[in-house]
């Protein structure tokens, strides 16, 4: 009998809300945070507006042991972290370091325009070649691995050990692996998610599409063994019950009309959860507004679901926080819970989160019963 999987901790920080309760709210009221880009000089580029984090301070505490090592994207990570942390009560819990591990996604980290200015500056000089220098700590801001090996040092975690880096499927695959890690029994709990921030000098650039709108923050979940979240009484958001990722070996960036790579993973996520089409209530789409490929998601969904296809409701935050990316298929996630716990009527759901290179991930989650 499988290991049943539940979430039992949440954390966020969006371009609507620095904390997941703010998040949230700002969500159901529909608040968009698309505007004017100010972390950096946009009078050059055709494309001026993202959704951006607002008013961010990591906890003074956390900032004093991590701001040498961390990039902006790494900090919305951390915070997110220590919330889903605290909100699982993870720090009063007697789990053994070695029971918790950690799986997350994150997004390449660019260094600034002013100090790739200065290094091809001093590069191509002849007269100061030699003293060019890069402090250690800023190749460590840049390390895809160090947001999440501070995570662990905070809560001393020693289990399984996931970095992916996959855009925008990268965080709801760390959370599919993390549920397979709990299911075959390698860790008790499981901290996962993804953080990224795409809003600098050469994705906006790259991004400049009508339609498209770059965001940035992190979104974390606290995943738990039923028998141990239950021992601990731990407050529970809801179950996962199937994951699966698959890729379309179609093209880099558009998805096949016929949706055929998102339709299997949709079809084997259900199946690993033992979940017919109409038990589905809600699917949080990716819904990039990229018309090629949420026309294949739109193709995917109706043929996975059939005629309860006009039945389902389906939702996406990206209207109103844009693309988080790394971050995009946990906030994903986390939005599919809460609406489950304010909604009654959504029994189950898929979750789903696709990616440049044909990469597509859906998690499938309901209601808990501790039947």
């Amino acid at each position: 009998m499988k290991t049943r999987v539940v979430v039992t901790g949440v954390g966020a920080v969006t371009p609507v809300g620095n904390n997941m309760k703010a998040t949230w709210a700002n969500l159901l009221e529909g608040k968009s945070s698309i505007n004017k880009i100010d972390l950096f000089d946009t009078s050059h580029y055709d494309t001026k507006i993202a959704a951006q984090v607002k008013n961010f301070r990591l906890d003074e505490e956390i900032e004093k042991k991590v701001k040498k090592y961390t990039h902006r994207s790494s900090r919305f990570g951390i915070q997110a972290f220590c919330e889903a942390v605290q909100d699982a009560a993870l720090s009063d819990s007697d789990h053994h370091s070695e029971e918790i591990g950690l799986a997350m996604g994150c997004g390449v980290v660019y260094p600034n325009l002013d100090q790739f200015h200065e290094l091809f500056q001093n590069f191509l000089s002849v007269q100061v070649k030699e003293n060019i220098y890069i402090s250690p700590n800023e190749v460590m801001k840049r390390n895809l691995t160090t947001g999440i090996s501070l995570m662990a040092e905070l809560i001393n975690a020693k289990g399984p050990m996931i970095s992916l880096t996959t855009a925008c499927a990268s965080s709801a695959q760390a959370i599919g692996e993390a549920f397979r890690r709990i299911q075959c029994n390698e860790a008790s709990v499981m901290i996962t998610g993804g953080y990224d921030s795409m809003i600098n000098y050469i994705d906006l650039i790259g991004f400049d599409q009508d339609g498209f709108v770059i965001g940035e923050g992190a979104a974390v979940v606290v995943l738990e063994n039923l028998e141990s979240a239950i021992k601990r009484r731990a407050r529970i958001y809801g179950e996962i019950v199937g994951y699966s990722s698959t890729i379309n070996a179609y093209w880099l960036t558009d998805a096949p009309s016929d949706g055929e790579a998102c339709i299997t993973a949709m079809k084997n996520a259900m199946n690993d959860g033992g979940l017919t089409p109409e038990r589905i209530d809600y699917i949080a789409v990716h819904g990039a507004d990229a018309s090629y490929n949420d026309f294949s998601e739109t193709n995917a969904i109706k043929a996975v679901l059939g005629e309860y296809s006009h039945h389902v409701s389906i939702g996406s935050t990206k209207s109103m926080i844009g693309n988080l990316t790394s971050a995009a298929g946990a906030i994903n996630f986390i939005t599919t819970l809460l609406a489950m716990e304010d909604n009654k009527s959504i029994r189950a759901a898929l979750s789903n989160a696709f990616a440049f290179g044909g990469i597509h991930t859906c998690i499938a989650v309901k209601e808990f019963f501790n039947r």
